[in-house]
């Protein structure tokens, strides 16, 4: 058994649930370890039931920003952790799902061919996948995975068998199938595009806000400021510079998951700023957004903005071609490829000719590479398409393997059936709205929210760990799929004449 960088727990986008990986599921018998942070959680969980899933959307979304925060720890499960988004997110189902006419409510989200579709056949998918494939399967392939089972934490190679993680990591893909249709049901009813912008505004105010404490508390000398909220069972990464930068954490355990949630957040607004650059708030959010990506200092965050931007600009020029996208929509997007390249020319300038900026640029990306940690990571998915083949293309379940890119993880984890299903959900939230379902402030956020959609799925495709793509990617495609939905809705009312 070879134990494999203990102190690498989590890395860019994906805070590591931890898990045990020798010896059986543990019984149904657990301990709760409660924190301090759980008193935090009871608000939370308070004002959810006072406001409702429609006017609590802002809580429940600002709570996504503390990524360390756990509600509660379970010791039996190897010490996983349970954070307060998770409870927030099953909070939210709840409300929906307990009205009188709740299940058929959430049962309109699954109509055919709508993402709620693919996602229900992925979930049930997932399940199968995750409860029974380690067990089929066990012994016949080795697969990475994170232990705390030697007295120390990290990663060792091991035979597949069932374990723990199998059934954390379930738990965690089950949160974002129920946030989505959530609030995929709650916007369908009431699509109300400036409501989720203004929540969007405030999920980006708390994570820069949270962003800049933690920077300047370790300025003043109080780095502990924030450890009330850094309770989860995770690697806290949190005290850490890079070229005598300290690296914006914010209220997650360490910079390349903040990294990639900000990343969210500035393709959200990056999109809403091209379509209404007239609206302030959009371009204070977008630049606040910028420098959170730009502190944290991320290299899988770096490289993801800039493939995002290229994505943007390219399909804004295809669709152009086909007649979709304003002049001043081409326009901009061309604007943004041009100022792109010039931007990566003037870096490779300055990395040629000024001995700080290589020294920067050093530290934060090239030397990524060559590193321990990436020759470490490429094994990981050199191991996991092995785990692909070695499983008959069926995948090994949902907490068996180990990987650092989205794709790899799927396929390891859920095999072409699943990652199949998993494409047509995410291909299903990206399409494009019909333009008969309306323009002004609600089109924009739809095209807003699919974007963020797109631009945590392009970091996850270079550094994703496991194929759960988190609460904020599943919350975005929901508002998307429900704001959609229910402008097609009131369209088609529209346009029915009276009787």
């Amino acid at each position: 058994m070879e134990i494999l960088s203990p102190e690498r727990q989590q890395f860019a986008g994906q805070p590591a649930t931890a898990h045990l990986t020798s010896g059986p599921v543990p019984g149904p018998v657990m301990r709760m370890e409660l924190l301090p942070s759980s008193f935090l959680a009871l608000v939370v969980l308070a004002a959810l039931a006072v406001t409702g899933p429609y006017r609590g959307l802002a809580l429940f979304l600002a709570t996504t920003c503390f990524g360390a925060a756990a509600a509660f720890n379970l010791p039996a499960l190897g010490g996983a952790s349970i954070l307060i988004a998770d409870i927030a997110a099953l909070m939210m189902f709840a409300l929906v799902a307990l009205r009188r006419d709740g299940p058929g409510l959430i049962a309109g989200s699954m109509r055919l061919g709508e993402p709620g579709f693919w996602l229900l056949l992925l979930a049930l998918f997932a399940i199968l996948a995750t409860l029974f494939f380690p067990r089929l399967f066990e012994g016949q392939t080795l697969v990475f995975s994170l232990t705390r089972d030697l007295g120390e934490e990290g990663i060792i190679a091991i035979p597949l068998r069932p374990s723990a993680g199998n059934l954390t990591q379930l738990f965690r893909l089950m949160l974002g199938v129920a946030i989505f249709y959530a609030l995929a049901t709650v916007f369908r009813l009431r699509p109300d595009g400036p409501h989720v912008l203004r929540a969007i505004a405030v999920l980006t105010a708390v994570n820069v806000g949270l962003g800049w404490i933690d920077v300047l508390s370790h300025a003043i000398g109080l780095p502990h400021l924030l450890d009330l909220i850094r309770s989860a069972n995770y690697a806290m990464l949190d005290d850490v510079y890079m070229a005598g930068v300290k690296r914006m954490v914010g209220g997650y355990p360490e910079a390349s998951a903040y990294g990639y949630f900000s990343l969210g957040i500035f393709a959200f607004w990056a999109r809403y700023w091209i379509s209404a650059p007239r609206l302030p708030m959009a371009g204070i959010m977008l630049a606040l957004s910028t420098i959170a990506i730009l502190h944290s200092t991320s290299s899988a965050s770096y490289v993801a903005t800039l493939a995002f931007l290229l994505v943007t600009a390219a399909l804004a020029m295809l669709a152009r071609l086909r007649s979709q996208v304003s002049r001043r929509g081409l326009a901009v997007s061309t604007f943004a490829f041009v100022l792109t390249g010039l931007t990566a020319l003037l870096l490779i300038t300055s990395y040629a000719f000024l001995a700080p900026v290589q020294n920067f640029f050093d530290n934060v990306l090239f030397d990524k590479l060559a590193s321990d940690s990436g020759v470490e990571r490429m094994s990981w998915n050199a191991q996991a398409f092995k785990n692909f083949l070695e499983t008959r293309m069926m995948g090994a379940g949902l907490g068996s393997v180990r990987a650092s890119s989205w794709i790899m993880a799927t396929l390891a984890s859920l095999g072409v059936i699943g990652t199949l299903l998993f494409l047509l959900f995410i291909a299903s939230v990206l399409k494009p709205l019909p333009r008969n379902a309306g323009t002004g402030t609600r089109a924009i956020t739809i095209a807003a929210l699919k974007s963020a959609c797109l631009g945590l799925l392009i970091s996850s495709l270079l550094t994703g760990a496991t194929p759960d793509l988190g609460l904020i990617f599943f919350a975005c495609a929901g508002l998307a799929a429900g704001l959609s939905r229910g402008a097609i809705l009131q369209h088609r009312d529209r346009a029915q004449p009276p009787l």
